[in-house]
């Protein structure tokens, strides 16, 4: 990977490993998300998909994400412009679309993989899957801050 390529580069010139090297394997995008249609926006839970490892903090079947779960969205550069909303506000696909630089803890400034979660920036510890709830339990579980 390029040194520095996040803030060399934009997000659309990205290879695909340095695409994927972007994310900081919080785990955030794997909470179940509520859209508010009154207030307008998406809430999160603290319930995260089935395929959610909750001891690696990352994707138990990553490459079959799709096959298994269809409504996973896979994020790329065409589509983030459209998905930028519900996605976590520390996300540094979001931090970089928006123009935003990543926060120290990040792994690409840190150095360290771990670097999230010493920052309490994932979700590690703290979830259920969604194969513990009920649909109409989610508003039950609804966090703030994400």
């Amino acid at each position: 990977m390029r040194e520095n390529f996040w803030k060399k580069y934009p997000l659309d010139e990205l290879p695909r490993d340095e695409w994927e090297a972007l994310c900081d394997g919080c785990g955030k995008c794997c909470l179940l998300k509520l859209e508010d249609e009154i207030a307008e926006e998406y809430v999160f839970t603290r319930v995260v998909c089935k395929l959610f490892n909750a001891d690696t903090c990352q994707c138990g079947n990553y490459p079959m994400r799709k096959q298994i779960v269809p409504d996973c969205v896979i994020l790329n550069p065409d589509n983030i412009g459209n998905i930028v909303e519900w996605m976590p506000k520390t996300c540094a696909y979001r931090l970089l679309h928006e123009g935003k630089p990543l926060p120290k803890w990040h792994p690409l400034e840190s150095g360290d993989l771990n670097s999230v979660h010493r920052a309490e920036q994932s979700v590690m510890g703290w979830t259920i899957s969604e194969t513990e709830v009920e649909d109409d339990d989610l508003e039950s579980y609804l966090i703030e801050g994400i």
